[in-house]
């Protein structure tokens, strides 16, 4: 057999197995953990290996052609073209491999905790890595709530916001207004992995809970809900099933409540629980059935978590707090009533999302006392009337934001990259 049928052998052979050690590496991941055993260090040897000899069968033969019937210019051409691609190819692999199953455990906390908070997405995680090592990762990452509920009595509401001194530059934005009558105030929000934007809602009796019109079949854009509620501002709300992973959101997770009325009364297993605004628009944040909410003067609530902060008690962060970057919205309450409805963008190269303890910061900078999670990824919305909405987003996006006079100020991503919302099943009313 002469060299060049040696070569094209080479090629075919190494085609093959390249494969077949890939899939080897990540099997051997998931049986072994995290500890890289001599199996697994046999399996990257031999895939690199495969790499580099596929790589120069391919050098060698196209070397051989281009003597054959090309001009030395065009050849060295060729060549330098080709040995970019073969490097950047290796590099790649290189890359991903190390990132995947390397020794630096960041990456791979960030993918499994981000993949396993999602509805769609989990097989990012699953097919690379063991239940015992998601298991082991979501461990080392993960949020501890405070083990109680919201005390109503330590909100005490102030009628006159007006203030000659601030406690910090979160206070100065909040209080400096240049209409002190307004209803609310929006501030843009930049963090090291995020950006988005803080309501500040002055009067928490404007705040309630919109619901989809057709509520356990399928969901509306919170454009939607609020141009139904001709509400001020909104964003959306709580948490829905998708088991078909369509992304109607129709069908509400845990319990439902608007104007007083129990809309869905369903299991919730997950951290958080019942976000509630009560009857002297104060917010609630408990684990408790929807008899228990309505006693104690519930008037609207949706269900999601985990809850951040509680009684001015922060929730304990371990790791990124379980949940990976994403994009974030969040509720809180200030002890003086004033009510923060934040919405943190991401799936961005240079905005990946906020972790639960991003969200925590803000949250507590801007002085909420009670604070929780509400459903987030591609959910995450902050919608406005048309006119008010201009003020945050161009001429452009109005075209592609906009849908019954309401449009979002914020840059959505979904799990395709593609920039646009869902329908959902709640959100949060300004009126």
């Amino acid at each position: 057999m002469n060299s060049y049928k040696k070569v094209r052998l080479c090629i075919l052979l190494t085609s093959i197995l390249l494969p077949i050690f890939f899939v080897g590496i990540v099997i051997g991941f998931h049986s072994h953990e995290l500890i890289l055993k001599p199996i697994h260090y046999i399996f990257f040897i031999l895939f690199f290996l495969s790499l580099t000899l596929f790589d120069v069968g391919i050098i060698l033969i196209l070397k051989k052609r281009v003597q054959k019937k090309e001009s030395d210019r065009f050849s060295i051409v060729k060549k330098i073209i080709l040995s970019i691609f073969l490097s950047l190819e290796i590099l790649g692999a290189t890359t991903f491999l190390f990132l995947m199953y390397g020794p630096i455990k960041s990456f791979r906390e960030f993918l499994i905790s981000s993949a396993m908070t999602t509805m769609s997405h989990r097989y990012l995680a699953t097919w690379f890595y063991s239940e015992k090592e998601i298991q082991k990762v979501l461990e080392e990452n993960k949020i501890i709530e405070i083990e109680e509920e919201t005390d109503p009595a330590l909100i005490e509401f102030r009628k006159n916001f007006n203030r000659d001194e601030y406690e910090n530059e979160y206070e100065r934005e909040i209080f400096t207004l240049e209409d002190i009558n307004a209803p609310y105030k929006i501030i843009p929000i930049v963090g090291k992995n995020y950006e988005g934007y803080m309501a500040v809602v002055y009067d928490p009796a404007r705040v309630t809970v919109g619901v989809t019109k057709y509520l356990n079949r399928y969901g509306q854009y919170v454009t939607e809900m609020a141009s139904q509620e001709n509400a001020l501002l909104g964003v959306n709300g709580g948490g829905f099933s998708d088991p078909n992973k369509v992304g109607t959101g129709g069908t509400p997770e845990g319990i439902l409540i608007k104007d007083g009325k129990v809309l869905a009364d369903k299991s919730f297993s997950r951290s958080g629980g019942l976000i509630g605004i009560t009857n002297d628009n104060k917010l609630i944040l408990g684990k408790m059935t929807s008899k228990e909410a309505i006693n104690r003067g519930v008037r609207d609530a949706v269900t999601f978590g985990p809850f951040l902060i509680v009684n001015g008690k922060r929730s304990f962060i371990k790791g990124n707090g379980g949940w990976g970057n994403a994009p974030r919205t969040a509720i809180g309450q200030r002890q003086d009533g004033i009510i923060l409805l934040l919405v943190l963008d991401g799936r961005k190269a240079t905005v990946p999302g906020a972790t639960m303890l991003d969200l925590t910061n803000v949250m507590a900078n801007y002085g909420a006392y009670n604070a929780a999670n509400l459903d987030g990824g591609t959910s995450t919305v902050m919608v406005l009337p048309a006119e008010e909405a201009s003020k945050y987003i161009t001429e452009k996006e109005m075209k592609s934001h906009c849908l019954k006079n309401y449009c979002y100020i914020n840059d959505i991503v979904n799990g395709s990259g593609a920039h646009v919302t869902r329908p959902v099943v709640s959100s949060i009313i300004v009126k």
